[in-house]
């Protein structure tokens, strides 16, 4: 699909046109943004003033292999003041209760909340907080970047999203994969919400912890730390497991052996531009987890204290 030029709304064949919310329209969330918007949605992002100004003036410009380079006109606001069909989550862990003050849950009523987070620990506190029905995790593979506000670089070939929710009526997933895949990123619906966020964090750890530990991109973490990668991953996947997610730490080797050398976690971008780590929400919840199980997880448990003496 490639576009040029600024986004429209046009009539749409497959599914009514909605009003979506993304809170944080960062790379991830200012991609979605811009795709809901570019194939004819109605999308308010809900940022800082400062970002929300820029991009009720200038819009959302996304430059993409895939997708292609576009403008997208969305709205913007400090908050949510309407209802919506769905509100997408896709600021940071560390930033995320400070976030949720901008979405009143008074105000986001029965529309579905889709967290894009790290870790495995945030849809039971998004649930106390909103209600158990409407809360939909949410997992994308996507490399993509705001280089300043309003302005998205998707690097990655792909945007390829899980999407999950136990207590969420499968028709009202089904119906939101429906409008995300018509928009670009190709949307899957996971019957097993425990085993979809145990993929991802059984992925995103090893990766995390070890690159932003050495300060190295994923093809040194291969050729200088490979004994801990290794152990690592199978650290990782046999909490995985215990934890009813998926477990083959062979075939999570052969991930990351596939990964240009140049490679970086998020968390190490974070921590290289001086950011707040989402230590917790990725070690912490792996660290947690195994105690629950009483696995022993040494690896994990010293690079988890390395980095947060750091």
């Amino acid at each position: 699909m490639a576009h040029d030029g600024t986004a429209t709304q046009h009539d749409r064949t497959d599914s009514a046109v909605g009003t979506y919310a993304v809170l944080g329209p960062g790379g991830v969330g200012g991609l979605l943004a811009a795709l809901l918007a570019q194939a004819g949605h109605r999308v308010i992002c809900l940022a800082r003033e400062e970002t929300a100004s820029s991009l009720r003036t200038s819009g959302i410009r996304v430059r993409s292999g895939a997708f292609g380079d576009f403008t997208a006109s969305v709205e913007a606001d400090t908050e949510l003041r309407e209802p919506v069909d769905a509100c997408l989550i896709a600021v940071k862990h560390t930033a995320l209760d400070a976030s949720l003050a901008r979405v009143p849950a008074a105000v986001l009523g029965d529309a579905l909340l889709v967290p894009f987070l790290n870790g495995v620990e945030h849809p039971v506190a998004l649930r106390a907080r909103y209600g158990p029905d409407g809360v939909a995790p949410a997992a994308i593979r996507v490399e993509s970047t705001r280089t300043a506000p309003g302005e998205i670089v998707h690097g990655s070939p792909f945007a390829e999203i899980d999407l999950t929710g136990d207590p969420v009526p499968r028709a009202r997933l089904e119906a939101l994969a429906a409008v995300l895949t018509e928009a670009g990123p190709v949307t899957r619906v996971r019957d097993d919400e425990t085993a979809t966020l145990w993929a991802k964090m059984a992925f995103v750890a090893p990766l995390a912890l070890l690159t932003t530990r050495y300060r190295a991109p994923v093809g040194e973490i291969r050729a200088h730390h490979r004994d801990e990668l290794t152990a690592l991953v199978e650290e990782t996947i046999a909490v995985s497991r215990a934890c009813g997610g998926p477990g083959d730490a062979a075939q999570a080797v052969a991930r990351y052996e596939s990964f240009p050398p140049d490679t970086k976690s998020s968390m190490l971008r974070d921590a290289e531009a001086g950011r707040p780590l989402e230590l917790d929400a990725i070690g912490g919840a792996l660290l947690r987890a195994a105690s629950r199980h009483d696995i022993p997880v040494p690896v994990a448990s010293r690079l988890v204290g390395e980095l947060g003496e750091g």
